[in-house]
């Protein structure tokens, strides 16, 4: 028998997809307010993005982030960006900046700037990592294209395998997901980098896996229906048979991520987060997203049963 965490229930889903419509429709629209804001070069654009130098390193004491702001402006880096790294060797720091990285004396100029600020306080480089500005703005369009990309093929996908209103409904949730994980990103001010938008994709193909399993099961109980009365208590149906499968896989993904979020240190944290948001979503979406629009469509054809 399968494994299941919960008994057989018997929700009505689709009863509350007027509720989940709402809730979503919201996410939806601050999600392309996100978009539109970091495609015009608004939001915390990581300096992949934007181009700019980010530099690593750590003192032999420690420093408060305030003076080391005050010692970067003084500088001429006044858009700084300064993050302790609590996880990693103590008193570590990384910098960002979003000059252009073309200036070749940008590194040196911060390690001058960090020496006379601490004389008696050494900072230690350990990496630096730069970018062009033109560099930049081509990985930009390139995220954005690799989006869309996985959206229609999510469409093409489920559209061979199933039905093009199976298709249509997927490829919708899917972006709902995408853009919803985006709008809350975009809003806590986490840095836009090339790692959370890998997490975008990765959750793209994990909310897929949750519709494919909850289409295939509605499938084959649509094959058991005769009249339309039967239609939405066939798509509940299948929800509930696939309620307990779907949990146990989004709690087990959620566990593992959970901990990449604790342990796995300030550069995997932003991307571990964006997984954590995806999981959620993409287990609500299946069922309360993909599930509810195919309803609504088919209940727009009425010569669908006879």
């Amino acid at each position: 028998m399968p494994m299941r965490i919960i008994g057989k229930t018997k929700i009505n889903f689709i009863g509350m997809r007027k509720i989940s419509f709402v809730v979503s429709s919201i996410l939806v629209l601050a999600g392309l307010f996100a978009l539109v804001m970091l495609l015009t070069g608004g939001g915390n654009m990581g300096i992949e993005f934007v181009g700019g130098t980010m530099v690593q390193g750590n003192f032999d004491n420690p420093v408060e982030i305030g003076q080391l702001r005050s010692v970067m402006n003084k500088a001429g880096f006044k858009d700084a960006t300064i993050q302790e790294l609590q996880h990693e060797i103590a008193n570590s720091y990384v910098i960002r900046t979003k000059i252009a990285a073309g200036q070749s004396d940008t590194r040196a100029k911060i390690e001058g700037a960090l020496a006379s600020g601490f004389p008696d306080n050494p900072f230690h480089l350990d990496s630096v990592h730069e970018v062009g500005p033109a560099v930049g703005a081509e990985l930009r369009q390139d995220a954005g294209w690799a989006i869309l990309l996985s959206l229609a093929g999510v469409l093409m996908y489920i559209a061979f395998r199933f039905d093009f209103r199976f298709g249509v409904a997927a490829a919708i949730a899917t972006f709902h997901d995408v853009l919803a994980v985006l709008a809350v990103v975009f809003f806590m001010q986490k840095e836009m980098t090339i790692l959370v938008i890998s997490a975008l994709l990765t959750l793209a193909g994990y909310s897929l896996t949750d519709t494919v399993v909850v289409f295939d099961r509605i499938r084959e109980n649509l094959k058991k229906m005769r009249r339309k009365a039967e239609f939405v208590d066939a798509i509940n149906l299948s929800i509930n048979e696939v309620l307990s499968r779907t949990l146990i896989t989004s709690l087990t993904s959620l566990l593992v991520v959970v901990v990449l979020f604790i342990a796995g240190g300030e550069v995997l944290r932003d991307f571990a987060f964006s997984l954590i948001l995806g999981i959620i979503i993409g287990t609500y979406s299946s069922v309360f997203v993909a599930s509810p629009i195919y309803v609504e469509w088919e209940n727009r054809r009425p010569k669908r049963f006879k």
